[in-house]
């Protein structure tokens, strides 16, 4: 069965003994326990919940799937697998969410990061130590763009006996499955493209190991970060047309890309599509397509957020991989909560945008952006 098949079906099939090809929702706290004892209370199952997590082990082709109320939801029970004493390699160019629990809350229960820059492998592997436990991966990273080789890194973290995990959420399960380069932990936003319209917050782990899921979905329940039944529905609806909102993304944003590639006002852009990115063709060789996500930096800083308020077809607000689309300052918005001399280190300057790329017409959004820009 291929992804379109699976997106549509997995997870989806016909309610018995109903027939009802849109499975209900089972907004239930608790279950009678007279005629079974599979079911017992919501926080550890609910059926909505098992559906949607079998579509998601599906898309990733994985064997588990985990579902979370967030996608720091997710992170923070993957975290778990740690304990007091062990490291963690972390990608330098992460979610904000994710630099800020390892250093203002797993640091306080004895769990050690380095944070590097994983497209140099060689970094990587000097980053490990006899107590790594976990190397955390982003590809593409937020917000810079990078594209870290998924198949080495995994082999590093495995000559280690650590274990390696991806954020896919810029990708996508349709445009990169980190499973299939020997990744151990697939973690997701449900609320970005997964759920794909902006109208739902969930977090999602996929994996294939028994040994991982074992301790995962214990956690899972024991933390309680699950999300409501109504929110696993509205995640099943929208991966149905995952793979087709996916294409149309690509779409607009290569156009969008050489677009702000040829302007004036523009220094430059980090698009993994375009042949001038340092990981073009990493990024040919483990994805399907360059996605959704770009960044790019004008060449005057200080008026960044004048020109992004100028916008009329595209929103300036905070998440991404909805169907509209949506541009942020991570300076002053995602990652605002990073020190100053992070966000220099990192490369995050005052000019530095980042644009979720959308399905409208494309050439509505190029008129934007040349109407913002001037």
């Amino acid at each position: 069965m291929r992804f379109s098949t699976k997106a549509i079906h997995i997870g989806n099939e016909p309610e018995a003994p109903s027939g009802a090809v849109t499975p209900p929702i089972y907004m239930t706290s608790t279950y009678s326990q007279r005629d079974q004892s599979e079911h017992d209370y919501a926080r550890g199952i609910n059926p909505t919940r098992t559906r949607l997590e079998q579509n998601l082990a599906a898309l990733e082709e994985g064997k588990h799937g985990l579902c979370f109320s967030s996608g720091m939801g997710a992170i923070t029970t993957a975290l778990t697998l740690l304990k007091k004493g062990d490291h963690a390699v972390v990608t330098d160019d992460c979610y904000g969410g994710v630099f800020r629990i390892f250093t203002r809350i797993m640091n306080r229960y004895g769990i050690d990061a380095t944070f590097v820059d994983m497209t140099d492998l060689v970094a990587v592997e000097d980053a490990v130590r006899p107590e790594t436990r976990m190397v955390w991966a982003e590809s593409p990273t937020n917000p810079r763009m990078k594209v870290v080789d998924l198949k080495e890194l995994a082999a590093i973290a495995k000559a280690h006996d650590a274990i390696s995990v991806c954020d896919n959420t810029f990708a996508s399960p349709y445009l990169q499955q980190p499973l299939a380069m020997g990744i151990d932990l697939v973690v997701h936003s449900m609320t970005k493209y997964l759920g794909g319209h902006a109208d739902v917050l969930g977090g999602a782990l996929v994996m294939r190991r028994d040994d991982l899921h074992e301790p995962l979905k214990f956690a899972q329940n024991a933390l309680g970060a699950v999300p409501s039944p109504f929110d696993c529905w509205l995640v099943l609806r929208g991966v149905k047309t995952l793979a087709v909102r996916m294409e149309r993304h690509c779409d607009n944003a290569e156009a969008v890309a050489k677009f702000l590639s040829g302007h004036p006002k523009v220094e430059r852009v980090l698009y993994p599509g375009l042949p001038s990115h340092p990981g073009f063709s990493i990024a040919k060789r483990q994805m399907r397509r360059a996605g959704g996500m770009m960044s790019f930096v004008l060449k005057d800083g200080p008026r960044t957020m004048d020109v992004l308020k100028r916008l009329g077809v595209v929103t300036l607000a905070e998440s991404l991989g909805g169907v509209e689309s949506l541009i942020e300052h991570p300076a002053s918005m995602t990652h605002a909560s990073l020190p100053p001399k992070e966000l220099e280190a990192r490369g995050i300057s005052a000019g530095l945008v980042r644009f979720s790329v959308g399905i409208e017409d494309g050439e509505d959004l190029i008129e934007d952006l040349g109407r913002a820009l001037g």
